[in-house]
C-alpha cells in the first residue's frame, strides 16, 4: 500500500526517494506482490501535486483502493475518529486501507516516507529506504 508521500515520490523523478519506490513497482509487475494506493490519499495530495493521481491510476500495477462508505458505515466512522485526532484526509484512507480487515487480515503494510505519522494507528509503515 502506498500512501500520499510514496505516491509523490514516485510521481516526481526528482525526489530522493524515486528510486526506492519505483524499486517496489517493479517487484510487483514482475509478480512479487501487489501494490495498492488508496485514492482518496491521493486526491487530497493531488490538491498540492497536480496530476499525481491521474500519473498513479495509469501504472499498470498499481491498483486504486476505493473509500467506501456506502456500503460499510465503519469506514465514515473510523474517518471521522482518525479526523479528530488531527490526521489527514490524505493519511486517514491510507490508514484505513492498511488495517487489518476481513479481505486482510493481517493488515496490509503501509510503505511511506513519514512512517512516524502513523504511529499509534494500527498500520505496520516503513520508509522505502529501510
Amino acid at each position: 500500500m502506498l500512501d500520499h508521500t510514496a505516491a509523490t515520490a514516485l510521481y516526481d523523478p526528482k525526489d530522493p526517494c524515486n528510486e526506492a519506490v519505483a524499486a517496489f513497482y517493479v517487484q510487483a509487475s514482475g509478480g512479487l506482490g501487489n501494490l495498492y494506493a488508496p485514492v482518496l490519499s491521493l486526491t487530497a495530495r493531488d490538491v498540492e501535486r497536480p496530476g499525481l493521481l491521474g500519473y498513479i491510476k495509469e501504472l499498470r500495477f498499481i491498483r486504486l483502493e476505493a473509500f467506501d462508505t456506502d456500503t460499510d458505515t465503519d469506514t465514515a466512522v473510523t474517518a471521522t475518529e482518525l479526523l479528530r485526532f488531527g490526521h489527514s484526509w490524505a493519511a486517514v484512507h491510507a490508514i484505513h486501507a492498511a488495517r487489518p480487515s476481513a479481505a486482510h487480515p493481517a493488515g496490509r503494510f503501509l510503505l511511506t516516507l513519514t512512517p512516524k505519522a502513523y504511529a499509534g494507528t494500527g498500520v505496520q509503515g516503513g520508509h522505502p529506504d529501510q
